[in-house]
């Protein structure tokens, strides 16, 4: 059995590593969002990628589903103290990943080789890819200015209201080696809870991605339950953007490859609506607290739609 799973952020992640609790080693590819990446300090900071790596490596904060568990701040007070930026919260262990990626970055190494080398290090036994070894970056229209998506993010606390997004530089990029054969060679591509706007869509974006997709089974996972998103801004864009924040809506958004849909109990009524796209679902319990509910929805999701998309199509 061969999966695919695109993801960024902490849902993604959650998702992602219930895939990788069920599957054997070498079964699981998970393809991750570069488009957030950004420098600071004069660091190659990849923030979904190091969420998705350390919560496989089973080394991520259990509180805040990013950074470091056990984590300290030392450099970081201290560069308070010195008057230095510290909006962007990175602790001292997480330095360690920063600057050693920056520094084989310099020396020429792609940031493929730099990921594989970190997942064997860290004990991760399954394949972790960033979308592209070249940057694609996250640009949010607001409605006064465009900002990078850490500045909208993280540093504005994603306030400023959203007209558009672009991704700079993404017909240019090309998919990372492995990127595309992977999502071809697949028996499923499985779309994590992550953004639909600012996670999945550079993914899908760069160049071959969504033409490959057409031609393997993929289901998704909504972000949005009962209107709302688990974490973070999605439901803010979608109103923003004068779309209703639905699992609905996010069926529609990948409807042009989408084959199946897990929703939450809570939107069970939109089953018929997204079926009337051609889109199979699964209405099940989709919020993930802890390992156990990731794992029981990994299984779910794999359960019920190998049996109806894959033999099927075999």
């Amino acid at each position: 059995m061969k999966i695919v799973a695109l993801a960024g952020g902490v849902g993604g992640a959650k998702l992602a590593d219930g895939l990788a609790l069920i599957l054997q080693p070498g079964e699981l590819t998970v393809v991750v969002n570069t488009g957030d990446d950004f420098e600071h300090y004069g660091l190659k900071i990849s923030p979904d990628l190091d969420t998705v790596c350390y919560t496989l490596a089973g080394i991520s904060n259990p509180a805040t589903g990013w950074g470091r568990e056990g984590e300290s701040w030392r450099v970081l007070a201290e560069l308070e103290k010195l008057g230095g930026e510290t909006w962007f919260r990175l602790g001292d262990l997480d330095l360690a990943t920063h600057l050693e990626r920056t520094l084989r970055l310099k020396k020429g190494d792609l940031l493929t080789e730099i990921t594989r080398d970190f997942c064997r290090k860290w004990g991760i036994r399954h394949t972790i890819l960033p979308m592209s070894d070249d940057t694609v970056s996250t640009i949010v229209i607001t409605e006064n200015e465009q900002l990078s998506f850490q500045e909208y993010f993280v540093h504005r606390h994603f306030q400023p209201v959203v007209k558009s997004f672009v991704f700079e530089h993404i017909q240019d990029a090309k998919p990372a080696d492995g990127v595309l054969e992977a999502i071809g060679n697949a028996d499923m591509v499985v779309i994590c809870p992550s953004n639909p706007w600012v996670s999945i869509d550079p993914i899908v974006s760069l160049p071959g991605v969504r033409e490959v997709l057409k031609n393997v089974p993929v289901v998704a996972v909504s972000p949005i339950i009962g209107g709302t998103a688990v974490k973070g801004p999605a439901a803010k864009m979608f109103q923003e953007l004068g779309i209703v924040p639905s699992a609905f809506s996010v069926a529609e958004h990948y409807k042009d490859f989408l084959d199946g849909f897990v929703i939450d109990e809570i939107d069970a009524k939109m089953e018929e609506f997204i079926q009337a796209m051609g889109i199979r679902t699964l209405v099940t319990q989709t919020l993930m607290k802890n390992r156990n509910d990731r794992e029981q929805l990994a299984s779910e999701i794999m359960a019920y739609f190998i049996d109806r998309l894959v033999r099927r199509i075999c």
